[in-house]
């Protein structure tokens, strides 16, 4: 197994190890990671037992915010939650939201 050493360590107040962050393509590769193609029980739970949108599922499993999700898609927060709500987005923008979720289309219409 190939050893990580583009990482960064993040320490506590007593300089313990706290934290590390690692790229995301070396993240994807470990065990338990988000992989192309899967879709997390926790995402398909939260669609199926709260009754959200696949795209709301998604980035509250990712621990973003609307607004986050808004920066990253290069629009304002209130343009995102209508995105979010709306009961069938646009391909295009759905596809948009996909990759600033770092997911594929396929992930997020399931």
């Amino acid at each position: 197994m190939k050893t990580l050493t583009n990482y960064q360590t993040i320490f506590d107040q007593d300089g313990k190890p706290a934290f590390v962050v690692v790229p995301y393509t070396d993240f994807v590769k470990l065990p338990g990671a988000v992989r192309p193609g899967m879709i997390p029980n926790n995402v398909v739970s939260k669609r199926i037992m709260d009754g959200v949108s696949m795209l709301q599922a998604w980035r509250e499993y990712l621990m973003l915010t609307q607004e986050d999700m808004a920066k990253r898609m290069g629009i304002t927060q209130a343009g995102y939650a209508q995105i979010e709500s709306a009961k069938r987005p646009r391909k295009a923008t759905l596809e948009k939201a996909a990759a600033a979720l770092g997911i594929s289309l396929e992930q997020l219409v399931y």
